[in-house]
């Protein structure tokens, strides 16, 4: 078998086996009612968001995350330097991220109670990261209009960021870096959406990992069956 039909046929297989494992958290959910299913996972996305807001917007909430902590384009340090300047560029898009990130919550919550029944189907059988993906869907743009006024107001108190903005608009036409890093504000506002699905993320993961663990016997209902 050639590489492409070896990797066509893996791309089946995983194909067959998604369909397989949605077919059977399908029937395992049938049991119980569209009602419970909604509260379990309205419950599930509310706690999960809320948790994944409050470790992010607090001081240290991106800086001291090496999971989410924010980094200057690798290929404009040299540019910028690696001085004390430079440090304190990077320490103020943390900070902004961390005073952006507040404002998420209402938004999250408000996707939450804007679940249809669909979008809750589709959430509990669509795979192991589908409510991050219904959230980043669904609040994006809107996240993203709300921090980049936050972010904007933050940076711009160090010297510096005119001066990566300078230097990034001139890279991003010759292609050293993406466009849409070529602006310290938008850069760090996208960064702060990645990270904040990144936690979110890890919200749903421990949840679809450890059903039993939680605290609401309806949570672990549904979602011990939605992972069969």
């Amino acid at each position: 078998m050639n590489l492409r039909g070896g990797i066509l046929g893996a791309v089946l297989c995983f194909g067959a086996f998604s369909v397989h494992a949605q077919t059977a958290a399908l029937q395992a959910l049938s049991g119980i009612s569209k009602t419970d299913q909604t509260t379990a996972l309205r419950s599930a996305l509310t706690q999960g968001a809320q948790t994944a807001v409050a470790t992010l917007g607090k001081p240290d909430g991106f800086l001291a995350n090496p999971k989410v902590r924010i980094p200057l384009p690798v290929k404009l340090l040299r540019t910028l330097g690696m001085g004390a300047q430079t440090d304190a560029l990077i320490t103020a898009m943390n900070r902004a991220a961390e005073a952006a990130v507040p404002e998420a919550r209402t938004l999250l919550v408000d996707a939450v109670k804007q679940m249809s029944v669909q979008d809750v189907a589709g959430i509990l059988t669509g795979g192991p990261d589908s409510a991050t993906q219904y959230f980043r869907n669904k609040t994006s743009e809107s996240l993203t209009a709300k921090f980049l006024p936050i972010v904007r107001k933050s940076t711009q108190k160090v010297d510096l960021a005119a001066r990566y903005n300078t230097v990034a608009g001139k890279a991003a036409q010759f292609g050293v870096i993406d466009a849409k890093d070529a602006s310290v504000e938008t850069y760090v506002t996208q960064k702060t959406l990645d990270g904040l699905f990144t936690m979110i993320g890890e919200e749903e993961a421990a949840i679809r990992a450890n059903p039993m663990g939680q605290a609401s016997k309806l949570l672990q209902k549904v979602f011990s069956a939605a992972e069969k």
